[in-house]
């Protein structure tokens, strides 16, 4: 290589070591505020509506709302759902939304509240004994969908088309056949993700490879890729998936009786899911349960969150670092925040465990 080439290549490659340290600088993170819950439930569900607004859930039918930026947290407990385990929570608005049980047949519901959480409905009442739902996630208001594990070697998709009214089952012919042993990780309610112009994924594990499937019309049919993640035991594979784009996306996982351990545990896709890779940089420092892209206008940013800690990233999920050893099984994030916050977020675990944490956008 000649001594002018070289020159140009060191060139390069200081301005983009000089690009990624200004992106990292614009995003300035604040330390997690832990917050009373008034519960000791195990929390697997968080929706944050807005800065100000969020909801968890998790065991014993437990339903929490705030609606001061997590200073007071209100049970809004369902009636007679006490031996429910709430997986997932999904908000609509700050007054509207779904909530998700977990289990095999009647174990299985869908609940919706309009009041911010004064009421609430039967969405949709599973009597199937062999179903057994996981996620649910809406592209707007009206249009939704939620999954579960296979039924008859399918992975058992529900959509709505009229804000969870009724729900209907499509005919799945192209759904991929599911693998033995092959199901999706309630761990987090993150299983599942939607993205624009009727684009969801989900993702699988449990089985001799991870697995994340893609559906470009709003859940009718689904095409199957494969993931880098560690898989090959029941306890293996990809947990958790969201996207910034209709392209960007990231997915983690691992194995949860080996929560702290290392090794593949988060992949990334640039083509909408359709193939994926491993990050170039550090990556998440054990299993993590839930990946979260950050809202607001700055640095493509994640967070990815699990028993054994916090990682960041401000480039898009190539390179992780470390942000704080709270243990989390799910968090979610919502544009804006006092003063210059880009976003504010919450993360849940066990015995009611919910902390807040703010990511500010620094002045250039």
């Amino acid at each position: 290589m000649s001594r002018e080439r070289c020159a140009r290549r060191a060139i390069v490659l200081g301005l983009g070591t000089l690009v990624l340290l200004h992106l990292q600088a614009r995003v300035a993170v604040s330390q997690w505020e832990p917050q009373a819950s008034g519960t000791r439930a195990r929390l697997r569900g968080v929706s944050a509506a807005s800065h100000e607004v969020a909801w968890a859930s998790g065991t014993s039918g437990t339903v929490l709302r705030t609606d001061d930026g997590g200073k007071t947290w209100r049970s809004v407990k369902v009636p007679a759902t006490e031996q429910l385990d709430f997986r997932d929570v999904h908000a609509v608005d700050e007054k509207t939304a779904f909530v998700l049980s977990i289990g095999p047949g009647a174990r299985s519901q869908i609940l919706k509240t309009t009041d911010g959480g004064a009421t609430w409905i039967a969405s949709h009442s599973n009597r199937d004994p062999d179903v057994f739902l996981d996620a649910i996630a809406f592209w707007d208001p009206s249009h939704g969908i939620a999954m579960g594990d296979p039924v008859r070697g399918r992975f058992d998709i529900l959509v709505t088309d009229d804000g969870g009214r009724s729900w209907a089952r499509p005919r799945l012919e192209g759904m991929p056949e599911a693998l033995p042993g092959e199901g999706a990780f309630a761990a987090s309610g993150t299983c599942l993700a939607t993205g624009p112009r009727g684009l969801a994924w989900f993702c699988t594990g449990g089985a001799s490879k991870a697995r994340v499937f893609r559906s470009t019309d709003r859940g009718r049919t689904f095409s199957a890729s494969d993931l880098p993640i560690a898989a090959g035991a029941a306890s293996s594979g990809a947990f958790s998936v969201d996207f910034r784009d209709e392209r960007h996306g990231l997915a983690c996982g691992g194995d949860y009786r080996a929560e702290e351990k290392g090794g593949v545990v988060l992949a990334i896709t640039e083509d909408g899911g359709k193939t994926w890779r491993l990050p170039k940089g550090p990556a998440p420092r054990a299993f993590r349960s839930a990946v979260a892209y950050l809202p607001g206008e700055g640095p493509p940013a994640a967070v990815a969150v699990g028993p054994s800690g916090v990682d960041l990233s401000t480039d898009g999920g190539e390179s992780w670092r470390p942000l704080g050893d709270l243990r989390f099984h799910a968090a979610s994030f919502a544009a804006g925040g006092v003063g210059n916050a880009r976003c504010t977020g919450w993360g849940v675990g066990e015995d009611g465990r919910i902390a807040r944490i703010r990511i500010s956008r620094q002045s250039r």
